[in-house]
């Protein structure tokens, strides 16, 4: 039923009582005086969930024209759900509130809003509703979601998610931050420590302890367990990331003109300067030897420690993988969903097009990272070597897997033959290749070949150096990892690319060749004159001036 049909209108009544004590209402003589009484509203509503019928009431109105305006008012807002039995039912319920709190009737545009977004009408959304909604409508990657799900739910829902929405002030959101670094402190007072705990519980002498000994590491051992473990802080970068997911979402809420105000844009943060490549110098090595503490977050091997790492690589089953990685910079995700299709040995060249993320546990296909990211990466010819030879001895595991799986089903076993597909880099029954087993398999390889630590994902940085190595600058090295920006590539590697520019620059001062022996060595014979009366002096050059032979008379002749 349109709303504009349903029953309702204005009355007068007063509380005015007969003989008997009850209410005259209606029939009271005295309402037809102007003073007397008050006017009152009704107005039908529609069913609530169940389906009972309800009335909006409401009387103390002093004029008629008062209780006409709130009238208006609430048969705008029913006018508003139209046909939508939803929509009705959500606007009667926001009524029928109001009603037994008398709360004051709204404009018909706020309810509009709320009404079009579907969002309760009664003006009392919290923080962590909207959150809900807003994730629940989230068209982004799955993996991009779950960077947002797992910010709203460690740190934003609970601070907080009980506030109304409306009412979200930038106080509250920067006691949010302020109580992370508190808890930033007390971890950080946690995990020293246990390091102290950890070290009283290494005896540090060679042999076996005595009995003494040995009961003293026991308790002490006791004591570490009873602690809590490691933990890592909430970073800079990682409080600008939750300030980013809670400034989307109350972005969202002021185009859904539920709020005018984002509380998240003006609360300070320490920036969060993004990470410095370092390269693994004989220093640093030395250092990190010493200490067992890595310089900086990034580290990149030297090309002598990348060939090393290569060397050692050779022989597994990725190999190939890891030689395309740390010579052409691909992701791991685009590394492991590289198919053979997008790759090209005449042009030498492969397309980035797909890759494979990790969505908790399982593998999943998605677009590159980018837009940006999606494109082509020219190779190398001893790259497309490498990668015809891995196809292959992928030919041969295929027809290996298939012919033990035959034997295996003849046996009565459910072996499956091997799945194609498509992939440059599979598991050995050729299904999809976890991207953390190429990180455990890189770990292994390094660990074997006693290199410094780096990440698989510093194996992408280290193409970058590659480039510089290579004397290309900051803008080749953008076209080879395919960055959106060079402003990126330069915060990134900048200070990387400045640690080759003293082997540059001596290999630059090199590269011209001089007659004139280093200083220090011992001059050419005859670069010394003859001394004396009888040395034989230089004989002047027809073209020469005589005035400019050092011996002669210039032409003046004895003294």
């Amino acid at each position: 039923m349109p709303a504009s049909r349903r029953a309702g209108g204005i009355s007068k009544r007063c509380e005015c009582r007969g003989p008997d004590g009850k209410r005259l209402g209606a029939k009271c003589p005295q309402l037809s005086k102007r003073s007397h009484g008050a006017h009152q509203l009704r107005q039908e509503l529609p069913v609530d969930a169940e389906g009972a019928r309800r009335t909006f009431r409401r009387t103390g109105y002093p004029g008629v024209k008062d209780a006409q305006t709130d009238l208006d008012r609430i048969r705008a807002i029913l006018d508003l759900a139209g046909d939508d039995e939803d929509g009705q039912r959500r606007v009667g319920d926001l009524l029928a509130e109001l009603m037994k709190t008398r709360g004051p009737i709204p404009e018909p545009v706020e309810v509009s809003r709320k009404l079009g977004v579907g969002v309760p009408l009664d003006g009392k959304m919290t923080v962590a509703d909207w959150l809900d909604h807003v994730m629940a409508n989230k068209k982004t990657r799955t993996t991009t979601n779950h960077g947002y799900a797992s910010h709203i739910r460690v740190h934003i829902k609970p601070a907080l998610g009980h506030l109304r929405l409306d009412r979200l002030g930038v106080g509250h959101v920067q006691d949010m931050f302020n109580a992370i670094d508190d808890r930033n402190d007390l971890i950080r007072a946690e995990n020293a420590a246990r390091r102290e705990q950890v070290a009283r519980c290494k005896r540090g002498k060679p042999g076996a302890p005595k009995a003494g000994e040995r009961a003293r590491l026991a308790a002490e051992r006791e004591k570490l367990a009873e602690m809590p473990p490691f933990r890592r802080i909430t970073g800079p970068a990682t409080k600008q990331a939750i300030r980013r997911t809670l400034r989307m979402a109350l972005n969202k809420a002021i185009a859904g003109q539920l709020i005018t105000f984002n509380a998240a844009q003006h609360v300070e943060l320490a920036p969060a300067a993004r990470p410095k490549g370092l390269l693994w110098t004989a220093e640093r090595v030395a250092r990190w030897e010493e200490t067992g503490v890595k310089p900086g977050p990034v580290m990149v091997w030297t090309p002598a420690q990348l060939g090393a790492f290569l060397d050692a690589a050779e022989g597994d089953r990725l190999y190939a993988f890891f030689h395309l990685i740390a010579h052409h910079g691909l992701r791991r995700g685009e590394g492991v969903g590289q198919g053979w299709d997008d790759f090209s040995p005449e042009r030498k060249e492969i397309r980035v097009s797909a890759e494979i993320v990790v969505d908790g546990w399982t593998p999943i296909e998605t677009a590159p990272k980018t837009d940006g990211s999606v494109g082509v990466v020219k190779i190398d010819t001893e790259t497309v070597r490498v990668l015809q030879e891995h196809r292959v001895r992928q030919q041969e595991e295929r027809a290996e897997w298939n012919k033990r799986a035959a034997e295996e089903r003849a046996a009565g076993k459910g072996t499956a033959d091997w799945v194609d597909t498509g992939k440059m880099f599979t598991a050995e029954d050729g299904a999809w290749l976890h991207p953390d087993v190429v990180s455990k398999a890189f770990r292994r390889i390094a660990d074997g070949a006693g290199l410094p630590p780096i990440n698989l994902r510093d194996l992408r940085h280290g193409a970058a150096a590659l480039v510089k190595a290579g004397g290309g600058d900051i803008h080749d090295a953008k076209v080879k990892l395919r960055h959106g920006t060079i402003q990126l590539t330069s915060d990134t590697y900048m200070e990387l690319f400045e640690e080759y520019e003293d082997e540059l620059t001596e290999k630059a001062a090199a590269a011209v060749p001089r007659a004139r022996k280093p200083r220090g060595g011992a001059p050419d014979p005859g670069a010394v004159p003859e001394q004396g009366p009888g040395a034989s002096q230089p004989v002047a050059d027809a073209d020469d001036d005589a005035s400019t032979v050092p011996g002669t008379d210039n032409g003046e002749g004895a003294a």
